[in-house]
């Protein structure tokens, strides 16, 4: 087929945008895995090499400790190449991810389903609301969005924005108005609309964590007088260039309210996109979206097998 003069190339691929997102991680780890595999034997000192450049692309030392020991199993003392050691190493990340791909399922018996989402500011934590919205209006469902980062005007408005992109009622109020009052208002709205979904935004203000994480539980608290089993599911967004820094931040936020799930964002243009291994291997947590870039197209569901693939550079 002839390709017609001036036709736009196909938009890329999510996996096309992730591979490409995660280029300086994968560079990072790729250019250590060459310079340790080049017609090299697999001995203790080239286990260790990898094992010290599996801690650099943030996966911490004890899942390092464990990836490495699994390269070497049954292939010690034989060569190697860069090719067959991308393809374990990617193996050996997919078996390690795969329990936390886990889709973000709406229980339709739970009406409205009332998510509560959570994350210090920078994150992308509103942005990745609407994106959210967006998916589940697509799918045909009723949303109520709750502005409950009172203490941002601009994340008011934001949120305002997507309500308005992808149809959804927005309850907001004044900047500095009690964010819990305002998720209770929210539910009732979405009860009295027969809306199938309510989506909470929080403040995320690090300053203040002893503040923040009392609010949180407030919510989480006054939503409970409305239905015992709300929130259905308490999302934490970490943005990715923050490396270790994430693993506290689950830590914190996890103290204050009981996490459901993770999204993870910004994973285009940063080297530390092990973190991710990191996070699955600590706490097991459901890993539900993944970003790498600002379209709402941008936001995908986690699939363990790509990202593998597209972290160790594996064909």
């Amino acid at each position: 087929m002839i390709k017609a003069f001036g036709q736009a190339p196909p938009p890329p691929t999510f996996f096309e945008k992730l591979k490409s997102g995660l280029s300086k991680s994968t560079g990072t780890l790729g250019q250590n895995i060459s310079g340790i595999f080049t017609k090299k034997k697999l001995d203790a000192e080239t286990l260790a090499e990898l094992e010290e450049a599996l801690i650099r692309a943030d996966m911490g030392a004890a899942q390092a400790a464990k990836i490495s020991a699994a390269v070497g199993a049954g292939r010690y003392e034989r060569e190697i190449s860069e090719g067959e050691i991308r393809s374990i190493l990617s193996a050996e990340l997919t078996k390690l991810l795969s329990p936390v791909e886990k889709p973000l399922d709406i229980d339709e018996n739970k009406k409205p389903f009332v998510i509560l989402v959570a994350g210090v500011n920078g994150t992308g934590k509103t942005t990745t609301i609407g994106k959210i919205a967006k998916r589940l209006t697509g799918q045909g469902l009723k949303l109520v969005l709750a502005a409950g980062d009172t203490f941002r005007a601009a994340a008011i408005e934001q949120l305002q924005i997507w309500g308005e992109r992808t149809g959804a009622e927005v309850v907001a109020r004044a900047a500095g108005a009690d964010a819990a009052g305002l998720a209770f208002d929210a539910i009732e709205r979405a009860r009295a609309t027969e809306a199938d979904v309510v989506l909470i935004d929080t403040a995320g203000r690090l300053q203040n964590k002893a503040g923040l994480m009392a609010e949180l539980e407030k919510i989480a608290r006054v939503i409970k007088k409305l239905d015992p089993t709300a929130p259905h599911a308490a999302l934490l967004v970490l943005d990715a260039t923050t490396g270790q820094n994430a693993i506290s931040q689950v830590e914190a936020f996890r103290a204050a309210v009981p996490l459901t799930g993770l999204v993870m964002t910004k994973l285009d243009g940063t080297a530390k996109g092990g973190i991710l291994v990191a996070l699955a291997a600590k706490f097991g947590l459901p890993i539900h979206f993944i970003g790498v870039g600002e379209a709402a197209e941008d936001l995908q569901p986690f699939v363990a097998a790509d990202f593998a693939r597209a972290l160790t550079g594996a064909s």
